[in-house]
């Protein structure tokens, strides 16, 4: 069941509300294969990551760096511009969660859309523009946004100050959906796992000794 959290993005609240489930900026991670087919380091990285939010019932010390903020900073002017160009009111929320996934969409559009903003630095913007597609890289999170928020479409809008802002949407790749579906449940199984690995570690060496 999806469940709207009323909370400010990137406040102690908001951290808590994802604690211990992964989410749609990571389910590239979790989809992610390492070299021969194998796990990547990354995705174990993460998986292991979740695993001591839920045993200690504390968010991680989250990260940051100066691309970050740039983009946290950029933010209202790329979505004024975005709601000045397609004349509609984008509504700020905190996080979303269904089930044992979740996502912290830009905004939402209307009953049926989203916005996702990112911000690129001038000659990743010309990349960006000369490609004139929806990115890419951004595939997995934006798939994943639809599909935890139960949404149809998501315009993804790439901006940076003094050059023209690339806006492109996408609609729900069903195909794509499933295969994200499967590759969650596989993951969330195997951090179950881990969770009570690490907690019967405990009873099993207290038994011990």
């Amino acid at each position: 069941m999806m469940q709207i959290i009323d909370c400010e993005q990137g406040t102690e609240a908001w951290f808590r509300a994802r604690a211990g489930i992964p989410t749609a900026s990571e389910f590239g991670t979790v989809m992610a294969r390492g070299r021969g087919g194998g796990d990547s380091k990354t995705r174990q990285t993460y998986l292991y990551k979740l695993a001591g939010e839920v045993i200690t019932g504390e968010p991680t010390e989250s990260f940051t760096n100066v691309h970050m903020e740039r983009g946290k900073a950029m933010e209202p002017e790329a979505r004024d511009y975005y709601a000045f160009m397609k004349d509609v009111e984008p509504i700020q929320i905190g996080f979303i969660r269904s089930g044992q996934k979740g996502c912290s969409p830009d905004s939402l559009i209307g009953d049926a859309g989203m916005l996702e903003i990112k911000t690129k630095l001038p000659h990743l913007m010309v990349e960006a523009l000369l490609r004139n597609e929806f990115p890419p890289e951004h595939k997995a999170q934006c798939q994943g946004a639809l599909w935890v928020a139960e949404r149809e479409w998501i315009d993804i809008c790439v901006y940076w100050p003094k050059m023209p802002p690339l806006i492109k949407r996408a609609f729900r790749d069903e195909a794509y959906i499933a295969e994200m579906s499967a590759a969650v449940d596989a993951f969330n199984d195997e951090l179950n796992t881990v969770v009570e690995r690490i907690r019967s570690y405990g009873s099993v060496t207290r038994e011990a000794a």
